[in-house]
């Protein structure tokens, strides 16, 4: 039996061959004693490629960016974020279960927050009535806008406003390696203007677990405590971190390919009226296809797609996103594309509700 063509996240990709030979020959230690040699060698290699003076290990970006927040923020202060971003939308209200922060989303055309209209939001004042500010934090790329990038100027400009009032920046860095790839551009040219950054192994890089967070040495230091607090301390951890090594060494170049494919994906199906692919043509490896919400149900798009061995998801109504990653081919593109031309075409009008 074939697998299915999965575009749901290229967080469903597997292990490659060569991946698990790697994991295999691991040498392991107890990473919560510190003494695990390849996840200190993955977290060296990770802070190198992000100009970070240190990093951690740890199981998910999910968890990465709670620890930011927990390190940076206190109770009762506020973060500022993108109105879509991942903080904001997908990490099950945990800034104010766990760092105990008031989120205050922004808006933005492409998921990229303006530097001007961030540093006006800012609550500097000691007004008990206020939440006073204690980070900003930016995603990049960035999901719900279709895997846009966000430019490197406008982090520079970002951190140096930010910094005027001595408030720090956070990146949301999950798919910063495809941001790097797109842009042929070293990941620290990216990373560099934020205070801290986390980063995923398991997207595109094609790794089964973990992602890590970069910062600066005492920051990690607490980071290091915040995460055995969150119950985020592994053991013989190296097993998994010999995959994330191997991702960073053989999957950061092919990343544009995935790019490639998405574009090709968009390409291919022919949009009906009144649909476009949010943001335009794709910059990496997502895409995301507004439909008009009176005629078309993406949950049913979804299925008539599943019942032809093609998965995807949906983003809210009329939303649906397909995201490439490293067991998708050439050929999974094409049927892909195929497919979905034939189930958009065979969807009728929804009938109108009586009155």
């Amino acid at each position: 039996m074939n697998l299915p063509i999965d575009l749901r996240s290229d967080t469903v990709s597997r292990p490659t061959e060569a991946m698990r030979q790697a994991m295999a020959a691991a040498e392991v230690g107890d990473d919560v004693f510190g003494e695990d040699p390849t996840v200190r060698l993955l977290e060296e290699t990770t802070a190198r490629l992000l100009g970070k003076e240190a990093a951690l290990y740890i199981p998910s970006g999910h968890m990465g960016n709670e620890i930011a927040l927990w390190v940076h923020g206190r109770p009762g202060r506020e973060v500022i974020v993108e109105e879509l971003s991942h903080v904001m939308c997908s990490e099950g209200g945990a800034p104010a279960a766990l760092a105990r922060v008031t989120l205050r989303p922004l808006p933005s055309k492409a998921g990229g927050l303006d530097p001007a209209r961030v540093e006006a939001a800012l609550v500097l004042d000691d007004d008990p009535h206020h939440a006073p500010t204690v980070l900003a934090c930016v995603e990049n790329t960035h999901n719900r806008h279709g895997g846009r990038i966000y430019p490197a100027a406008a982090m520079t400009e970002l951190a140096a406003r930010l910094g005027a009032h001595g408030i720090p920046l956070h990146l949301d860095g999950a798919r910063v390696w495809n941001a790097a790839a797109a842009l042929s551009a070293p990941p620290a040219d990216l990373a560099g203007p934020a205070d801290t950054v986390m980063v995923c192994y398991s997207k595109g890089l094609g790794a089964p677990v973990g992602s890590a967070l970069a910062g600066p040495v005492a920051f990690i230091r607490e980071a290091h405590r915040t995460r055995k607090l969150f119950g985020g301390g592994m053991r013989q951890a190296g097993i998994l971190a010999a995959a994330c090594l191997h991702a960073l060494a053989h999957h950061r170049e092919r990343l544009v390919d995935d790019h490639r494919r998405a574009r090709r994906l968009a390409d291919l199906v022919d949009l009906p009226e009144g649909a476009s692919v949010l943001g335009g043509r794709p910059e990496t490896n997502i895409v995301i296809w507004q439909l008009p919400t009176d005629r078309f149900d993406v949950v049913e798009i979804r299925r008539r797609l599943a019942a032809e061995a093609i998965l995807m998801s949906d983003f809210g109504p009329g939303r649906l996103r397909a995201v490439t990653h490293l067991d998708v081919d050439d050929a999974g593109i094409e049927r892909a594309g195929y497919v979905l031309n034939q189930v958009l075409a065979g969807i009728p009008a929804r009938p109108v509700a009586a009155r």
